[in-house]
C-alpha cells in the first residue's frame, strides 16, 4: 500500500542496471566508463536496413500524414527495395563517398528514402536544416555548406519551394531531384531504376569507417561546420542504446516525432533506433510552435507512442492540451514506457504535471529520462538507463564509451573517447585537431559532476558549458548553465528561454523571452509577476553569482541567420549577446529604463 506523500511506483521497464568504473589521474581528474563492454554491432547502417526487410518485411517502417488526411506507409521491404533502386540510381551517376547527397527539404518518407538509399550505396547524405533556405535571407548558410560538401546531387522535395535558393546556387553538373518534377528530375525515376548486382557489391564492400552523413552544427560564432558522422559512430551508438535500453528488443518502439534530421538527435538517435529495432516511426508535421502544435495533438489523437522524444518547449505546449483533454491523455500515455527530454533540463513545474497526468491515467509513474551527446557523438555518450526524479541527471557513460573529467577553472570538464566519436570536421583539418587533446578525447566544450562521489551509478549532472562562463566585475564566476536552468524554472510558467548576461558588469542579468501564455498578460502584471519569483529565487541563493537581478523581456524572437537560434529551438548564449549588445546596455543602464524588471531584495 501506497503511504500519504509517497509516490506510486514507476511503470515497470527493464532497463539495463548500470556498473560504472572510476580511474583517478594525477592531475585530481577521473575517467568514468562502464563495465558492460560493447557488443558487436552491424558494419553499416545498409545492412541494419537489410535485416529488418528481412525479418520484419510487412511491418511498418515510416508513416507520414499526406494532404488528404490519410497516413502513406512504407514497409521494411518496401524500403529496403526502395533503397536498392535509389542507391542504383546513385551509382549510375557516379556519386560516392567523395561525391555525396545534398538534402534540403524536411522529414518526409521521400528524404528517407533517400538517406537509406545513400546509407546503401555508400554515398554519404549531407541533410541541411530548412530554415537556412526558405527562413534566411542571404543563403549564406546554405552556400556554405554547398561549398564545403560539393555535391553531385541535391534533392529538394518540393521544387518550387526551393527555387530561389538553388537559382542562388552554380548547379554546373549537379543534378536537382525533386518528388514534385518542378524543376529537376523526378525522384519516381530514381525509384523505377532497376537494382543490379552492383549494389550488393557495393554493399559488401562498406566498411564501417566510411562516411555515412555530414551534419552541420551551428557552433558559437560563424558559419556551420560539417562533422563527419561514419557508419561505425552511428552503429555503434545504436547498439549502446540496445544494450542500456533491453525493453526495445520485447516490443518494437513507436514513435511519433517531429525532431528534425539535420540534427543529430532526429536524424541519428530517433530514425536510427527505430530502423536498428523494426519499430515504426510516425513523422510529425507538428512542432512545439504556435499553429504547429494542433498538428502534433491531432496525430497523438490517432498515434499511441511507446517512447515519446521533445524538447522542453515541446511539453510545455503540450500539457494544457492533455490536461484538458482526458480521452487524448489516455491516447498519449496508453502505450507509452519512456518519457525523454532534450536540449535543456525540463523545468519542475513540467516534470510534476507530466508525473501527475501519469499517474491520474495509469496509476502508476512511466520513467522519464534524458541523455547527454553532440552531434560530434553520433549523439549520446550519457544516458540515465535507470529511474530519476528530478531533470538535469543525465546519466552514466554507456558502453563503449570512456568520459574523462579534467579540472577547469573550478569545475569539471568533460572530453569523450569511443567508436560513436567523429573523426573531425569536412575541410577543416585545423578545427579538427583544436578538437582533440593529446590523449586523443574528443573536446565536448561541457563541464558535469558527480551526483554522488561515492555512488557511480546514480551517474553526473551536466553543469554547464566551460566557454559561456564568465566573471562580474567582483571577481566572481558566474556558471552560466545552472543559473539559466533555475531561473526559467523560478519564473515558471512566464519563460520560455533566457541568456544570463554580466561579463565584467557588478550583477547577473537576463535577456528573456516570454511563454505564449505570458505574452497574453498584461506587461505590468507580467513584469510583476517575474519580480516575485525572481525575488523568492534569490532569497535562496547562496551569493551573488547565482541571485538575477534585473531581466529584459524581449519582443522579437531568435535570429537563425544569426546564429541565436537553431530550427530545434536551442539558444545560442554567445549569439544572442554579441548582436544583442543594445539590449545588454539597456538591462545595465543606470536609472533604467522603464520596461526593465528590477529584482530588489525586499
Amino acid at each position: 500500500m501506497i503511504q500519504q506523500g509517497e509516490k506510486p511506483p514507476f511503470l515497470p521497464l527493464a532497463l539495463a542496471t548500470p556498473r560504472i568504473r572510476r580511474t583517478d589521474r594525477p592531475d585530481g581528474g577521473f575517467i568514468l566508463h562502464s563495465e558492460e563492454p560493447l557488443s558487436d554491432y552491424p558494419g553499416h547502417m545498409g545492412l541494419v536496413l537489410q535485416a529488418q526487410a528481412e525479418s520484419r518485411p510487412d511491418a511498418v517502417f515510416i508513416a507520414q500524414r499526406q494532404a488528404d488526411g490519410s497516413w502513406r506507409r512504407v514497409t521494411y521491404a518496401q524500403a529496403w527495395a526502395s533503397a536498392r533502386s535509389i542507391a542504383q540510381a546513385l551509382l549510375d551517376r557516379g556519386l560516392g563517398q567523395t561525391a555525396p547527397v545534398m538534402i534540403l527539404s524536411a522529414n518526409s518518407i521521400d528524404h528517407a528514402l533517400l538517406m537509406l538509399g545513400g546509407f546503401v550505396a555508400g554515398v554519404p547524405v549531407a541533410p541541411i536544416s530548412v530554415a537556412y533556405s526558405l527562413m534566411s535571407g542571404d543563403f549564406a548558410k546554405v552556400h556554405h555548406i554547398f561549398n564545403l560538401v560539393r555535391p553531385k546531387l541535391i534533392f529538394a522535395e518540393q521544387g518550387a519551394l526551393f527555387a530561389k535558393v538553388l537559382a542562388s546556387l552554380n548547379l554546373d553538373g549537379v543534378e536537382v531531384v525533386t518528388s514534385d518534377g518542378a524543376g529537376g528530375t523526378v525522384l519516381k525515376d530514381l525509384l523505377n531504376t532497376g537494382a543490379t548486382s552492383a549494389v550488393d557489391a557495393r554493399l559488401a564492400q562498406i566498411v564501417p569507417d566510411w562516411v555515412a552523413k555530414y551534419l552541420f552544427t551551428s557552433g558559437s560564432t560563424g558559419l556551420p561546420k560539417g562533422v563527419i558522422n561514419t557508419h561505425r559512430m552511428m552503429s555503434s551508438n545504436q547498439q549502446a542504446i540496445t544494450q542500456i535500453w533491453p525493453f526495445l528488443q520485447e516490443k518494437p518502439p513507436v514513435l511519433l516525432d517531429w525532431l528534425p534530421w539535420n540534427h543529430t538527435f532526429g536524424g541519428n538517435h530517433n530514425f536510427n533506433m527505430v530502423l536498428r529495432h523494426g519499430g515504426t516511426l510516425h513523422i510529425d508535421e507538428g512542432k512545439p510552435a504556435p499553429g504547429l502544435v494542433e498538428k502534433t495533438i491531432a496525430n497523438l489523437r490517432e498515434v499511441s507512442p511507446s517512447v515519446y522524444f521533445n524538447v522542453p518547449a515541446g511539453y510545455a505546449m503540450l500539457l494544457p492540451y492533455l490536461e484538458r483533454d482526458e480521452e487524448l491523455c489516455r491516447r498519449f500515455f496508453g502505450d507509452l514506457r519512456l518519457i525523454f527530454y532534450a536540449g535543456a533540463a525540463l523545468p519542475p513545474d513540467l516534470w510534476a504535471r507530466l508525473e501527475t497526468l501519469s499517474i491520474r491515467t495509469l496509476g502508476k509513474r512511466v520513467t522519464m529520462t534524458s541523455s547527454w551527446g553532440s552531434t560530434e557523438t553520433a549523439p549520446m555518450v550519457t544516458a540515465a538507463h535507470f529511474p530519476i526524479e528530478r531533470a538535469g541527471v543525465i546519466g552514466v557513460p554507456v558502453p563503449g564509451v570512456q568520459l574523462k573529467f579534467t579540472p577547469s577553472g573550478g569545475k569539471l570538464e568533460v572530453r569523450v573517447k569511443g567508436p560513436n566519436v567523429t573523426p573531425g570536421y569536412l575541410g577543416d583539418p585545423e578545427k579538427t585537431a583544436q578538437a582533440f587533446d593529446d590523449e586523443g578525447f574528443y573536446c565536448i566544450g561541457d563541464a558535469a559532476k558527480l551526483v554522488d562521489p561515492d555512488d557511480l551509478n546514480r551517474g553526473v549532472v551536466f553543469d554547464g558549458r566551460i566557454a559561456e562562463d564568465f566573471k562580474l566585475t567582483t571577481g566572481t564566476w558566474v556558471h552560466v548553465g545552472g543559473v539559466r536552468v533555475a531561473a526559467i524554472a523560478a519564473c515558471s510558467p512566464l519563460l520560455q528561454d533566457a541568456v544570463v548576461t554580466g561579463p565584467d558588469k557588478p550583477y547577473v542579468g537576463l535577456l528573456a523571452w516570454p511563454t505564449a501564455a505570458a505574452k497574453d498578460m498584461a506587461p505590468d502584471e507580467l513584469r510583476r509577476q517575474i519580480a516575485e519569483k525572481l525575488r523568492a529565487h534569490n532569497k535562496s541563493q547562496g551569493g551573488s553569482s547565482l541571485k538575477v537581478q534585473r531581466v529584459l523581456l524581449l519582443n522579437d524572437p531568435p535570429s537563425i541567420d544569426a546564429n541565436e537560434i537553431t530550427d530545434k529551438g536551442y539558444i545560442n548564449q554567445r549569439a544572442v549577446l554579441e548582436r544583442r549588445h543594445a539590449d545588454v546596455n539597456r538591462l545595465y543602464a543606470d536609472p533604467p529604463d522603464a520596461d526593465v524588471i528590477t529584482v530588489t531584495d525586499s
